[in-house]
């Protein structure tokens, strides 16, 4: 992939590698047995040139009767499982350990300190080099150009972006203008939306969670004809001075990564509109895809087990 190539000297900073250890457990809790259970898990973190996976263990009560693992159209490391015994409560327990290494796209001062984001062409010249019968054919962003069961293009969406996108406006700029202006005007609110709520609802409400904000952007972007892709992942989070970080207390994080091409070849640049901010070694990358549904944590079929509860704990712990 154009990204895992290599990132420019120029695009280093000051911050130090971070090593984390992370533990993600799911619990599924069913109000009567369960005979047969098929799952598709995204729980390992995927190797890129910026993060190594040192290591990774699963987990899974009961265990299973079938398990495979292979990776997935986008290069995302996948385990697949059957469960053919009946049970009540499955237990999926990822553990792994995470080498991230700075990655910011930053240009540097003649004292080697950043000053802000490289240069990066025209986001109309991106738009026309991936528009169609464009040669030659970027395939590596092609696929993140529409839409997607969770991403529509829409003039709603590409209106709202527009502000942030004048001519000839450099593309990397006008995507962190828009990554500033979800921000500002978008409510964190956990209770506002589910996994099904549409994205036009959440411009209309300007309310929602990491993973509605993502598929915000996402929407403006492609709505734009500019590539962008759904990155899920995790992200340290820190407690209240004078107060202990609680087990179980980070979460599952997402965020976005935009095409740049041009620029030493090519590369994707991530962007995280809840937080406002270029991620870096505070972000740990589990998957990729283009939208929620293709990199979800844990989805499958069953049969049995009628109403359930499900409980996620997260953790993330730095190394050293």
């Amino acid at each position: 992939m154009l990204a895992d190539k290599r990132w420019p000297p120029e695009m280093s900073t000051r911050s130090a590698p971070a090593l984390y250890h992370v533990v993600h457990e799911t619990k599924y809790t069913y109000e009567s047995p369960v005979s047969l259970s098929h799952q598709h898990l995204h729980l390992s973190p995927r190797d890129c040139l910026w993060q190594t996976c040192l290591a990774h263990h699963l987990s899974i009560d009961p265990l299973p009767t079938v398990q495979r693992n292979r990776f997935d159209s986008f290069g995302n490391p996948i385990t697949e499982l059957s469960i053919e015994a009946a049970h009540s409560q499955l237990i999926v327990r990822a553990e792994s350990t995470i080498d991230v290494r700075p990655h910011l796209p930053l240009k540097r001062n003649p004292d080697s300190t950043p000053c802000g984001l490289i240069d990066s062409p025209p986001w109309e010249s991106v738009r026309e080099k991936l528009s169609y019968g464009a040669m030659p054919v970027l395939l590596e962003a092609n696929p993140f150009l529409f839409e997607s069961p969770y991403v529509r293009i829409k003039h709603e969406f590409s209106a709202f972006a527009r502000p942030c996108f004048p001519p000839k406006r450099p593309l990397l700029e006008a995507v962190q203008a828009l990554m500033t202006r979800i921000h500002s005007e978008f409510e964190f609110d956990p209770k506002a939306t589910t996994v099904s709520t549409p994205v036009l609802k959440i411009l209309e409400a300007k309310r929602g969670v990491c993973q509605d904000f993502a598929h915000l952007m996402l929407a403006c972007l492609r709505s734009l004809g500019l590539p962008a892709r759904y990155v899920s992942g995790y992200l340290l989070t820190q407690p209240p001075p004078g107060q202990e970080r609680l087990i179980g207390a980070d979460a599952s994080h997402a965020w976005v990564s935009v095409f740049c091409p041009d620029t030493y070849g090519g590369l994707w640049v991530d962007f995280d509109p809840t937080n406002n901010l270029l991620p870096d070694t505070q972000h740990i990358t589990l998957a990729w895809g283009r939208d929620f549904g293709d990199i979800s944590p844990l989805r499958g079929v069953i049969l049995g087990g009628e109403e359930h509860n499900l409980d996620i704990a997260v953790t993330v712990t730095p190394c050293g």
